[in-house]
């Protein structure tokens, strides 16, 4: 015999949509709709002071547990496995992420209530009622497909039959844009009229492609606020009409960056990388190195394996240009990020600097996967991948033979990502000494000062006060 199904929740229905990057600076008039949505009687915005570090996985984690990274555990979106000497690169599994998630919270008190997570990180097996998440298929031949999972399952079909394929090209890469944003949003749409779920959490990413592409303070940026305020517009008048009230957050801001730092190649000069040859490239062998970095934007999570360098390690970085911070595991302790998953040691940058992954000295012996957007592939996060080669003569047409070669049947390396740090021109991860370059909180809550600050992680309770109807 079944069990009953709980009866409908009476709380009101709300979504929370995740502008990525946005911040105070960007509410001008080429973000119309949102300079409206904020002047709202009744309407607030207060700038969110991020934690170390500011980067994807780790706000998100935040924003929906209330807890610190040393407490829900997400470090990073990437870090080493010390048990496989391995290391781990934007994994999905929501059992990774500790702690009562803000929808289960409300499910507590009112068994009926429903969640679906569009888009959210660490997605996969979730408790949300309805879930939706890129995620390629890699076949045993080596091709890599494009696709989404949903859960429940059967949703997946539904969904892209009714809205086409997700542009996965559009969500990352040098083809980023905002036609993967404009996807993400129609399917919020759907879950909206198909399920009426009592939050809805949507994550829009497009600012941050040429955010970091060409910096915040491009002209051209221009046009990526226009057109993520159309999609946000469209949206947030759909839900409304449908009587869904909306909150609108972002995880970070992001700053003009001058300088590259390549702890690795740092590390590979006073000898504590470890590499072997393959077949003439040159692969780092973590579990061998006596210190290496995994670097997340402008944070990097330092691993020591030789105890006996330890000291020597953090005041070699601290004498880095670009270095702001080294925290041992004391000062992380005191910042919310002491995990078993972070580093020995953990490196901040200033704003206007970012670290790589790179550990080689000479482009040729980089290893293969340098030059294709491999994220999981990298011990490191890679933002070049947002960038085709600017030496590769007639780039398109590189790029249509080898999907030509692809469709054909022939096994082929999307080679085409230059290895070049300098091309970027924003990155984020630390905390901007400006509250201009700082995430925001906007919508409707009762207890919030207009203008004011708010720590992550009491964003959590705001949100959570705010779906109850408080």
């Amino acid at each position: 015999m079944s069990k009953p199904s709980p009866p409908a929740s009476t709380l009101p229905r709300t979504a929370i949509l995740n502008v990525v990057g946005l911040t105070p600076r960007h509410l001008t008039p080429d973000m119309p709709f949102l300079r409206r949505f904020v002047a709202r009687e009744g309407m607030k915005l207060a700038r969110v002071t991020p934690l170390l570090p500011a980067v994807t996985s780790t706000m998100q984690a935040t924003y929906l547990t209330g807890k610190t990274p040393g407490e829900h555990g997400i470090v990073g979106n990437l870090w080493y496995d010390r048990d496989y000497a391995e290391h781990r690169c934007w994994k999905q599994s929501n059992h990774l992420v500790k702690g009562r998630k803000l929808w289960e919270q409300l499910r507590e008190e009112d068994p009926g209530y429903t969640c679906a997570k569009v888009f959210w990180w660490n997605n996969l097996y979730s408790t949300a009622d309805y879930q939706i998440t890129p995620r390629p298929i890699y076949r045993a031949d080596g091709k890599k497909l494009f696709d989404v999972q949903t859960w429940p399952m059967e949703l997946r079909k539904k969904v892209t039959r009714k809205l086409g394929k997700f542009p996965f090209p559009a969500f990352w890469g040098p083809a980023a844009g905002i036609e993967s944003s404009e996807w993400i949003a129609r399917s919020a749409k759907w879950f909206e009229d198909q399920y009426s779920p009592n939050l809805n959490l949507v994550y829009l990413p497009h600012l941050d492609y040429n955010l970091q592409r060409i910096g915040p303070d491009a002209p051209a940026v221009s046009e990526d606020l226009q057109a993520i305020d159309r999609v946000v517009a469209d949206l947030v008048t759909h839900l409304e009409s449908r009587g869904v009230r909306v909150v609108i957050l972002s995880e970070y801001g992001i700053t003009r960056v001058d300088r590259a730092i390549h702890l690795n190649r740092v590390f590979r000069g006073k000898g504590w990388l470890s590499w072997r040859d393959e077949l003439g490239r040159e692969m780092i062998d973590i579990g061998n190195c006596k210190a290496f970095a995994v670097p997340d934007h402008q944070v990097a999570h330092i691993y020591v394996n030789d105890p006996a360098i330890l000291d020597e390690v953090a005041e070699t970085v601290r004498g880095l240009d670009g270095v702001t911070d080294v925290l041992d595991r004391e000062d992380q302790e005191a910042a919310g990020l002491a995990h078993e998953r972070g580093g020995d040691l953990v490196a901040v940058s200033d704003e206007h600097s970012w670290f790589t992954y790179y550990w080689w000295k000479k482009d040729r012996k980089a290893p293969d996967y340098a030059r294709c957007v491999d994220i999981h592939r990298k011990p490191g996060y890679d933002p070049v991948e947002l960038f085709v080669d600017p030496k590769i003569w007639f780039p398109k047409a590189a790029v249509a033979w080898r999907l030509l070669k692809k469709m054909l049947g022939f096994r082929m390396l999307m080679d085409v990502i230059p290895l070049d740090a300098t091309l970027v021109k924003g990155s984020h991860g630390c905390i901007p000494k400006d509250p201009e370059d700082h995430p925001v909180l906007i919508g409707a809550f009762p207890g919030l000062e207009n203008g004011g600050t708010v720590a992550a992680t009491d964003v959590y309770g705001y949100l959570s006060g705010y779906c109850r109807g408080e």
